[in-house]
């Protein structure tokens, strides 16, 4: 590969590496979160401590992109109002909402439409004090406005900033691309569809295909295909089009709310699954995938039934929508609530916080993914966050689970990507290579804090089925208590790979989530 191809195939996989989807699952690779080693030891659990007990069915919220409530492993796991008569177009049950059989969508319409594309919250605010502030300068600025003004330059720096850089690596994945279609022709033409990297070796004799040949090796054995490329395309062009994009138009009218008016709660539709639930998708079959079924992956709990609450875009999550989805899960019956998403800057942080309270004063546990941008949690924002800087340390919530993203890797046993934060991260679970369930019964492997917290959200589901009596509350504690301890081994530093530090200083457990001793630590709570 030459020098050029290098440094293109450097910047595109540094970029979209944690959020792209690549085929699998690679040797080693199925099914080994619930492992031994650096795995949470899921099945020698279900072996050693849970053989011939009784459980009962747990309810788990999944506010995510959406659901495919068909899919072949997730068959008898999603979850049914059995109050509400499917697509009788009345609110049976009085909750509010109609027809929501198996969840609901705060992304769309009565009549089939959704809306997916969306700003990153960071435009919206940037959107909002341009109309204000464009074209003046700090002399022309009220002392009243200081503040706004000041919020107004972050925003704009930010946001123009990540467009330009989006909008230059779309021009070097376009010629890549290029590059390595034309390449993928000419050896698909010697060698069919599958060709491997052994046909390339073989190609690499003949002095007319050598160079094309040594490059195509490359590419191959950093998993780099015609498809990844289009994905790394579509990524970094939601990212021009969409997330930083002050001109963009969000699709509200679709969902016919208005964002910022929190009473105007009656909104959206039974379409659970929306137009894009791969990532909504993967995160339930990590939770609650049949077990043992021969097909794809095996979820974390074997009793869990996942109600579908749709309200993440492509894009910012609303903060309106974020609060009425966690009330929809607590006043629907879920015990646990799998947040796997979360941005850098929050307009209606109060009301999220309403939303939190609720659901801890109902008793419900909320398993929230740290983010996948390398950075400290104690130090750099992240919404929503287990201590919101409105609050007193003292104030954190006490029915939050904050999870970073740990590898099945001694040498990098914390996530190249994973966020982390020895106050505001509680506990590390397998976040890289996770192999699970996607639309159309399909299943892939991808990486990041998003597939570590159901692996959390799995075992809590998991520790209440088998032991009802605990609280959730109580089940969190178990969780953090009962991790493999992992504090003193040295990993690099998320996002600084030079710089070694202990395990322990990533968050305030030190440790990976273990099922087993989460499951002994129950077992020896209850019988006291």
């Amino acid at each position: 590969m030459n020098i050029t191809a290098k440094i293109l195939a450097g910047v595109f996989l540094a970029s979209v590496g944690n959020t792209l989807v690549a085929q699998g699952p690679a040797k080693g690779t199925l099914n080994w979160y619930n492992g031994k080693k650096y795995g949470m030891e899921t099945e020698k659990a279900y072996k050693k401590l849970l053989k011939g007990m009784k459980s009962q069915t747990v309810i788990v919220g999944v506010i995510d992109s959406g659901v495919d409530i068909e899919h072949e492993d997730l068959e008898g796991v999603i979850w049914t109002n059995e109050d509400e008569i499917p697509n009788n177009g009345i609110d049976d049950d009085n909750n509010g909402y109609i027809d929501d059989v198996h969840g609901w969508s705060f992304l769309g319409n009565s009549n089939g439409k959704n809306a997916n594309d969306a700003q990153l919250e960071v435009t919206r605010i940037y959107a909002r004090l341009d109309k204000k502030f464009a074209g003046k300068e700090e002399g022309d600025i009220s002392s009243a406005d200081k503040a706004d003004y000041a919020k107004y330059k972050e925003v704009k720096a930010v946001v123009e900033k990540e467009r330009s850089e989006a909008a230059m690596q779309m021009k070097q994945i376009a010629q890549m691309q290029k590059y390595v279609t034309a390449m993928d022709e000419q050896f698909t033409k010697l060698y069919g569809k599958d060709y491997t990297v052994k046909d390339l070796k073989k190609a690499a004799k003949n002095p007319e295909l050598e160079k094309a040949a040594n490059a195509m090796i490359g590419f191959k054995e950093m998993g780099m295909d015609p498809a990844y490329l289009e994905k790394g395309m579509h990524h970094f062009s939601s990212s021009v089009n969409y997330h930083y994009n002050k001109d963009f138009t969000e699709d509200r009218d679709i969902i016919g709310d208005n964002p910022s008016d929190f009473s105007d709660t009656k909104y959206g539709s039974k379409d659970v699954e929306g137009p894009d639930a791969m990532h909504g998708s993967h995160c339930s079959g990590i939770i609650a995938a049949v077990r043992n079924n021969g097909k794809g992956n095996n979820g974390v709990a074997d009793n869990v039934k996942i109600m579908s609450i749709r309200a993440v875009p492509n894009g910012d999550e609303r903060d309106k929508d974020i609060a009425l989805a966690i009330r929809y899960a607590v006043d629907n019956g879920a015990q646990v609530v799998n947040m796997s998403f979360g941005k850098g800057y929050s307009e209606n942080d109060a009301e999220v916080i309403k939303a939190i309270r609720y659901a801890e004063s109902k008793g419900v546990l909320l398993v929230h993914a740290a983010g996948n941008s390398n950075k400290d949690t104690d130090v750099e924002s992240n919404y929503p966050r287990p201590v919101y800087p409105s609050m007193q340390k003292s104030e954190r919530f006490t029915n939050w689970l904050e999870v970073g993203a740990s590898t099945r890797y001694k040498k990098q046993l914390a996530a190249s990507f994973s966020n982390y934060g020895d106050e505001t991260v509680d506990v590390f679970a397998p976040g890289l290579e996770i192999y699970s369930t996607v639309p159309q019964s399909e299943y892939l492997s991808t990486q990041g804090t998003s597939m570590a917290a159901p692996m959390v959200a799995g075992v809590a589901a998991l520790l209440k089925s088998y032991f009802p009596s605990l609280t959730m509350v109580e089940i969190k504690d178990i969780i953090k208590e009962s991790v493999k301890d992992v504090s003193k081994m040295e990993t690099p530093l998320p996002g600084n790979p030079s710089k070694k530090v202990a395990f322990g200083t990533l968050s305030s457990t030190g440790g990976i989530v273990n099922v087993y001793n989460a499951v002994k630590l129950a077992k020896e709570k209850v019988a006291k």
